[in-house]
């Protein structure tokens, strides 16, 4: 009786791994190929037929065109010695030298072989969690040499010291994404999951991919809307978006919302929200477990919300002054005649939290102090440390911007939603690319998701003035904003402020967030909460996940004060609900919507079902 040898059962376990990549059955295969063309056709019409309609525009060509000047930049500065030259293609040449000795090492009989030095993805990356990528030399060569390429890439970047901070950071980010899309697991082929799938449906995935394409064209009317969720399983006010409220007033860019009590006492100082406009208010409100609005309400806040109008051409001229009178302080002007109350605790969130800023220090100099305490939720004032979207902001892009923008006035929605799915396209585009694309999978219900894609458009002057003001010239930081014939200064908000920041926010980095509190002229309590821009928001004590930290005075660098900060597990919620009380914790009986004022609908009212 022999015994197996090693070098057998290597060939045998090498036929296996073969043969589930071999098509069993050619005709099926071929009938699937020829249905997925005719679905490809499809697609090609739904993005071809705007186009021939003058309904859709491909502005494609200036990201573009911003992208190839950036790296020309980059190739200028590393072609311009030629032993900084000959020392990075050094760098490459080394690493393709190592996968390909760990190939050969592999090729010549130790499969199982471990090749020296091999490059391992980064903590946290999915993409090659397949058993394939390591056991198969095939796909473990192209995920090596994929990862070699993709990190002597970012090194370019990283030590290209002669560029400009703008010019690299915006370098870095498209790298990023180039490397990001051409990652192997993008591929059927280069995919050993899609491969085998591919295979054993005869191709029906592809087939249901491609027919999902035309569809996600087709809704975007000319432009890919690439679904992240399972859309149907939402309704605003049925399933989402469920507090019960009234609103109690409406002007041409907000309507205002006010929330059923549930406690017979309610604090004195009523509270008002002012969310961002770039995304819809209901983050704060996604279901009864996660509303930050239903529990503030809870804890016996009375609850007022501005949900903002999403624009059309009627809107393009309204800018930040009118979304102060017309929303902020119009919403003021809600609760004092609901309410009786000329003293007010206020919220703002991202860049409702900028606006926020903005208008406490327009209403200082012009005497209106109904605003008592200020908590800005991941809100920047100082927009130095930005984080990546000031790679979409210089002189020529916001240019080109507002050329677009003054066609119809407003800034598509899904634009927007675009440049923040980039800023995380490893999470946010490519896992849904393969998923529904390539593996014809409907993506799963998920209701932040449903929220991410229901996207707002930006009235021009509004978005305009937000960049330039902001993100290009830094001129509320630097006290030369202009408002209401008045240059306003963030030293004039005297009132006690809570600055909330993410740990791990790409959009207003904790770092950014902590710079800004020097520029108060008030007190200032600094907490960093565990998580990114929406999680680390969005925790509610139930679920006891996450930390948050909290220190001293946000003063010297950001660094020293987290190395010094206090780590407390669970969510802030608790922290802020006892700064706010400290402020002034006094009640009175409980406030019914519509007591004073006539009400205009039930929340969460009419436009926020407004859809792009």
């Amino acid at each position: 009786m022999s015994k197996t040898s090693d070098s057998d059962k290597t060939e045998a376990s090498e036929t296996s791994s073969v043969e589930q990549y071999l098509v069993k059955d050619p005709e099926r295969f071929a009938l699937n190929m020829a249905r997925m063309i005719e679905q490809a056709g499809k697609a090609a019409s739904a993005w071809a037929q705007p186009r021939e309609k003058g309904e859709a525009r491909d502005h494609v060509a200036e990201p573009m065109t911003d992208m190839v000047k950036t790296f020309s930049k980059l190739t200028e500065y590393w072609l311009a010695d030629p032993q900084r030259a000959l020392e990075a293609q050094t760098r490459l040449f080394s690493g393709y030298m190592g996968v390909w000795a760990g190939a050969v090492q592999r090729l010549g009989g130790d499969a199982d072989a471990e090749p020296q030095n091999p490059v391992q993805p980064e903590r946290g990356d999915r993409r090659f969690q397949d058993p394939e990528w390591a056991k198969n030399a095939f796909f473990d060569f192209l995920k090596q040499t994929y990862l070699v390429t993709a990190r002597w890439a970012s090194d370019l970047v990283e030590h290209a010291d002669g560029l400009d901070e703008h010019t690299r950071h915006k370098a870095g980010f498209y790298v990023k994404q180039v490397t990001n899309a051409i990652s192997p697991s993008n591929f059927i082929l280069t995919n050993p999951e899609i491969f085998r799938e591919t295979v054993a449906s005869n191709g029906e995935n592809l087939v249901r991919g491609m027919k999902m394409l035309a569809e996600d064209i087709a809704a975007g009317k000319g432009d890919l809307k690439l679904r992240q969720a399972d859309y149907s399983r939402f309704e605003i006010g049925k399933n989402i978006a469920v507090s019960s409220g009234k609103v109690v007033g409406r002007s041409d860019v907000a309507e205002i919302i006010q929330y059923d009590p549930t406690t017979e006492t309610v604090l004195k100082r009523p509270l008002l929200i002012c969310p961002p406009w770039i995304n819809k208010f209901y983050i704060l409100d996604l279901n009864p477990e996660k509303s930050f609005i239903r529990w503030a309400v809870d804890q016996g806040h009375t609850v007022f919300v501005i949900s903002w109008i999403n624009p059309d051409e009627r809107h393009g001229t309204k800018g930040w002054e009118a979304y102060i009178r017309e929303g902020l302080q119009y919403g003021l002007d809600i609760v004092e005649k609901t309410t009786g109350e000329n003293e007010v605790n206020a919220i703002g969130y991202c860049v409702g939290g900028t606006l926020l800023a903005a208008a406490l220090a327009l209403l200082a100099q012009e005497g209106d102090h109904r605003i008592r305490s200020a908590t800005f939720f991941t809100t920047q004032v100082d927009f130095t440390y930005a984080g990546d979207l000031k790679v979409f902001v210089d002189e020529e892009q916001i240019a080109a911007l507002e050329q677009a923008m003054s066609e119809k006035g407003f800034l598509d929605g899904t634009k927007m939603a675009t440049a923040f799915n980039m800023l995380r396209s490893g999470d946010l585009i490519w896992p849904y690319v393969i998923n529904n694309y390539m593996r014809g999978k409907d993506p799963l219900p998920f209701d932040l998701l449903y929220w991410n894609a229901d996207s707002t458009r930006m009235s021009a002057a509004n978005h305009s003035y937000y960049l330039r003001n902001c993100y290009l010239e830094n001129n509320l930081a630097n006290g030369r904003m202009e408002l209401a014939g008045r240059t306003v200064s963030l030293a004039d908000i005297t009132i006690p402020v809570y600055n909330l920041a993410s740990k791990e926010d790409h959009i207003a980095p904790a770092k950014s967030v902590f710079l800004g509190c020097r520029y108060f002229g008030g007190d200032v309590q600094y907490v960093m909460a565990g998580s990114g821009h929406i999680a680390g928001v969005v925790n509610p004590p139930g679920l006891k996940k996450y930390q948050y930290w909290t220190g001293g005075q946000p003063e010297g660098a950001f660094e020293d004060w987290v190395t010094a900060a206090a780590e407390h597990p669970g969510s802030w919620w608790p922290h802020w609900q006892k700064w706010i009380e400290a402020r002034d914790d006094k009640r009175v009986p409980a406030r019914e919507p519509g007591k004073h004022l006539k009400t205009l609908g039930n929340a969460p009212g009419d436009y926020v079902r407004t859809r792009v």
